[in-house]
């Protein structure tokens, strides 16, 4: 009887969570990349992830070739048409490319950070990226643009601080992995490609990412800050992400580093009243302050 009851409130639950996900859901996506005037060709790594199908998904609409970087063609769920590719090889020299996004890599939010998924989160991003610019140097004709995603983890742990770029990064393990992640890409310069390292905040959705994690204990009213609440959350939504992406291929003066974030951070306890506002939930709740809570960075833009 408990299990059947349990069940159906489950049941509940994500029938409603589902209806809410529905009205929250992104919008047709074409319009995503109205920058992008000519049509392009554009290499995508990473395009079965919550930013690359999106992405994936806009240019498509737009009338734009998209080829695809995917482990397995036949699991990969990108809506055609695409050119669905398992490596980098498979491009001939005289393959023609306008643009390369790349957003591959280990997954960071699926579960602790042990010393072999450490391990996994920077070779993944570095052999990849690496792999990149080796295709660059023997294409007959390199892209014009390299798009290469990294993450405000670049800017290492901070408090409260107001950072420029002239701050540098504080030594932790994620300021490592961009830093080794950047310079990787920015070897492309040898090659004539401008290069935008795009450090990528907190990615909001309702399809995925953080959000849709989150869904589950404020749909139960059980939702509410971390700890103390005062943690900085640097967050971007994820169409507005696309639209950047867009824009840093469209505008030929744009390279180097650019802080893929909302012009403002917020507290963690202001973002949980938000979601509970938008999600008509209390949240109210704390979690404790030992459960990871997202990090975030102030900049001066």
């Amino acid at each position: 009887m408990f299990a059947a009851l349990g069940a159906l409130a489950f049941g509940l639950r994500d029938l409603a969570a589902n209806r809410r996900s529905h009205r929250l859901a992104s919008g047709p996506a074409g319009d995503l990349v109205d920058a992008l005037r000519e049509p392009h060709t554009v290499l995508l790594t990473g395009a079965t992830g919550f930013i690359g199908s999106r992405l994936a998904e806009a240019l498509s609409a737009a009338g734009h070739d998209v080829i695809a970087l995917v482990r397995n063609p036949k699991t990969a769920a990108l809506r055609p048409p695409f050119r669905l590719i398992t490596s980098l090889a498979q491009l001939p020299a005289g393959t023609r490319i306008d643009a390369i996004v790349n957003l591959a890599g280990e997954p960071i939010a699926n579960g602790l950070w042990t010393r072999a998924k450490r391990r996994r989160i920077l070779a993944s991003r570095l052999r990849m990226t690496g792999a990149i610019v080796r295709l660059i140097g023997r294409l007959a004709q390199p892209p014009k643009v390299l798009i290469s995603g990294s993450a405000i983890g670049w800017y290492g742990l901070w408090q409260d601080e107001t950072l420029t770029e002239f701050d540098g990064g504080k030594n932790c393990f994620s300021h490592r992995v961009c830093e080794a992640w950047e310079k990787t890409a920015r070897r492309a310069r040898r090659h004539g490609v401008r290069v935008v390292r795009l450090r990528i905040g907190l990615v909001l959705g309702t399809e995925g990412g953080l959000l849709r994690r989150l869904l589950v204990p404020f749909e139960f009213g059980l939702g509410g800050p971390i700890g103390s609440g005062q943690q900085w959350m640097s967050w971007i939504e994820r169409d507005d992400l696309v639209r950047l992406i867009a824009h840093g291929i469209a505008t030929p003066s744009l390279l180097g580093p650019v802080n893929a974030t909302a012009p403002a951070p917020v507290r963690n306890a202001a973002f949980g009243q938000a979601l509970g506002r938008a999600l008509q939930r209390p949240a109210g709740l704390r979690f404790p302050a030992a459960i990871p809570a997202p990090a975030g960075r102030r900049f001066r833009r």
